[in-house]
């Protein structure tokens, strides 16, 4: 059986946190593509091409500790707007959403550009203003002291270079379920996309 659930937003909306908690209750396989991005800048930010560094990414390369850094993050962001580094990547995501036994991803462009035929796309967002809280508290607890404004400056930066990238635009995918998880707890949250979910393989079930 394969069953692929897309799940595509901005930075610090909750669809990492989401998908993770989806792919467990579910028993799917999981993968977080932003990491595939990250792992890339990581490796730019050593010295490395960009796209030789996604040509040459193992598995390896996403367990690296130092892929949370918001160094890392912003680099993901700069490289993912790179057509050949988007490229190089785009199987390895594909041979993953339909390996039997269902699978989520999350990312920036699984339900437009990965998985266009994906059972379930869900698009989680939130307000900037939210997600720059929750990316604050983040660093803050990881020893970061960038002050809330500056954070937020980035999230709106990184923001206007996802969705306005020529290549694989941050958007909505026209027959995706838009979650905003500005007011919602964890908890809820899940529990919303789970609804989505059990739905949608009913429908299927049943045609």
């Amino acid at each position: 059986m394969t069953f692929t659930v897309a799940i595509d937003g901005p930075a610090a909306a909750g669809k990492g946190t989401i998908s993770k908690a989806v792919a467990a209750r579910l028993g799917f396989a999981h993968l977080d593509t932003g990491l595939l991005y990250r792992a890339v800048g990581a490796q730019v930010l050593r010295g490395v091409d960009p796209e030789a560094a996604a040509r040459a990414l193992t598995a390896e390369d996403l367990e690296a500790e130092d892929l949370r850094r918001a160094a890392v993050a912003q680099e993901a962001s700069k490289v993912a707007a790179i057509p050949a580094v988007r490229a190089a990547l785009v199987e390895f995501q594909r041979a993953f959403a339909r390996r039997v036994g269902g699978a989520v991803l999350d990312g920036r462009d699984i339900g437009t550009v990965i998985c266009p035929e994906a059972e379930v796309k869900l698009f989680v967002t939130a307000s900037p203003e939210v997600r720059a809280r929750r990316r604050h508290a983040e660093q803050v607890a990881q020893g970061a002291d960038d002050p809330y404004e500056i954070v937020l400056a980035e999230v709106r930066a990184r923001d206007d270079r996802d969705m306005n990238r020529t290549d694989a635009p941050l958007k909505p995918a026209e027959d995706a379920v838009v979650l905003d998880t500005s007011d919602l707890s964890i908890e809820a949250a899940v529990a919303r996309a789970l609804e989505i979910i059990d739905m949608r393989r009913g429908q299927g079930a049943s045609g």
